[in-house]
């Protein structure tokens, strides 16, 4: 089993991605969404984060306060780091734990959305599949998205780490600054090619 990393910035299509992969039949393993099932009503980090960081960051109904959090990490580095230390360990586990029920498929596509921030994933890739678009989409995608201002959007984008160091990290890259049509067409094609180099390195 080969295993591809697929990373790329906020807003720039790394979901159709991981959509358009799902259609073709190849297993996902996405860490947002692990993430999300981790800090869900009745998560398992949920007991750790109300002990860290207080009651006010859980919602009534037990999930992580998510705007709020967001809204604390963004502007105090230490709470970053504090999440960060309760989140990324535990997330990391359930992949790994993941993968391993793979063994079976050809290839996976393993849902990274920062890379270079975790390097502990390294190990395990096999390709690197960077998701890239114009900086002017991404920001104007972030904001649809996630209804924020252009301020807002562009924090989280400089957050993370720059486009130009993602392209320098990567086996393969994806541009998406056309229709969704297109973009998936070149999702197709890349799962076409690489399925063919896995049958052939078996």
């Amino acid at each position: 089993m080969k295993v591809v990393a697929l990373t790329g910035g906020v807003g720039s299509g790394k979901s159709v991605a991981t959509q358009t992969f799902s259609s073709l039949g190849v297993p996902v393993i996405d860490l947002d969404v692990i993430a999300h099932t981790l800090t869900a009503a009745g998560g398992a980090l949920m007991p750790q984060i109300a002990a860290e960081f207080g009651t006010e960051f859980i919602t009534e109904e037990g999930a992580l306060n998510r705007p709020l959090m967001r809204a604390l990490v963004f502007t105090q580095p230490e709470a970053r780091v504090k999440l960060n230390g309760i989140m990324h360990p535990a997330i990391f586990d359930e992949a790994v734990r993941q993968l391993a029920e793979l063994q079976a498929s050809a290839y996976v596509v393993l849902a990274i959305p920062l890379l270079q921030e975790s390097q502990r994933y390294l190990p395990y890739i096999d390709h690197v599949l960077v998701i890239d678009c114009e900086e002017s989409l991404q920001l104007a995608r972030v904001m649809q998205r996630s209804g924020l201002s252009a301020q807002e959007a562009q924090k989280i984008i400089d957050a993370q780490s720059s486009r130009q160091s993602r392209i320098d990290m990567a086996d393969s890259v994806i541009t998406n600054n056309g229709s969704r049509q297109e973009f998936e067409e070149k999702i197709e094609q890349f799962h076409k090619n690489y399925i063919n180099t896995c049958i052939v390195s078996k």
